[in-house]
């Protein structure tokens, strides 16, 4: 029989990676959900245009290396290239800096079939090896769940906390309940939640429609001692900037609210 020490148990391995000499940080978020299907990169992206708006320089990681979509949304065509101090991402209309597997891929629609452990890596070469610059804040739009993609960022890279992006429907306060215990089992601040698709408003009549259902945010910020941080209407025009590339020109209130709270957290 194998006997392992005590000593060798409580070990604790350093995970961390660091930034390109030439890149800086001063505040890392990652953008997460429970489930696939809630918003989160449209969550992810109008975040960081709002916090551009603001004057800050900012960034985009995109982690969902199997199902990328920041650069449509921002209406990106190039490739990132490569130099000898590294890659460099591609800037968008306004100045926001996006890395994505997408900009490498000679094909937009090329899928990516990779095991765990190469996504994973992939993801930290994108923080580790891109020349990011001097940034105010780079967002992490993370693919959903919690295998191998969100455990390696949690252990590899410093965060000031995380966004939990959620839905209506009742079966949403089991997979909140999941992003915020494992937040918990890394050590991660959860910042705050955002309901996405929260109601339609009929712009003909003004009235209000629970499409997903009624919401369920206000119980699940009670059980967890969670920050609502806005809950955002389903709105087609977003949609439409989305698919047009053209997310930087959407105006919502509704997000620059979510910013400014997200601003004084920080």
């Amino acid at each position: 029989m194998i006997e392992i020490s005590n000593e060798k148990r409580e070990e604790k391995y350093d995970f961390s990676i660091k930034t390109n000499a030439m890149s800086s940080f001063k505040h890392v978020i990652g953008v997460v959900s429970g489930k696939g299907g809630v918003g989160k990169s449209s969550v992810t992206a109008m975040m960081a245009v709002e916090m551009n708006r603001k004057g800050y320089r900012t960034a985009v990681l995109d982690a969902d290396i199997t199902g990328p979509s920041i650069p449509k949304a921002y209406g990106i065509k190039g490739k990132a290239v490569a130099t000898e101090h590294g890659v460099m991402p591609v800037e968008t209309r306004t100045g926001i800096e996006l890395m994505s597997i997408n900009l490498l891929l000679e094909n937009e629609t090329d899928p990516v079939v990779w095991r765990g452990p190469i996504l994973a890596n992939t993801v930290k070469q994108f923080f580790s090896d891109v020349v990011w610059g001097e940034n105010d804040f780079l967002f992490i739009d993370m693919p959903p769940g919690t295998g191998d993609v969100p455990l390696t960022v949690f252990q590899s890279i410093t965060m000031d906390g995380i966004i939990i992006v959620t839905s209506p429907q009742e079966l949403v306060s089991m997979v909140v309940s999941k992003a915020v215990k494992m937040a918990e089992m890394m050590n991660i601040r959860v910042l705050g939640v955002v309901e996405n698709y929260s109601h339609f408003t009929c712009p003909d009549t003004g009235k209000e429609y629970k499409i997903f259902g009624e919401s369920h945010l206000d119980e699940i910020s009670r059980e967890y001692d969670l920050e609502i941080l806005g809950k955002i209407s389903i709105d087609p025009k977003l949609a439409e900037a989305c698919d047009k590339g053209e997310i930087e020109r959407h105006i919502s209130g509704e997000f620059t609210s979510v910013a400014d709270k997200l601003e004084e957290l920080l």
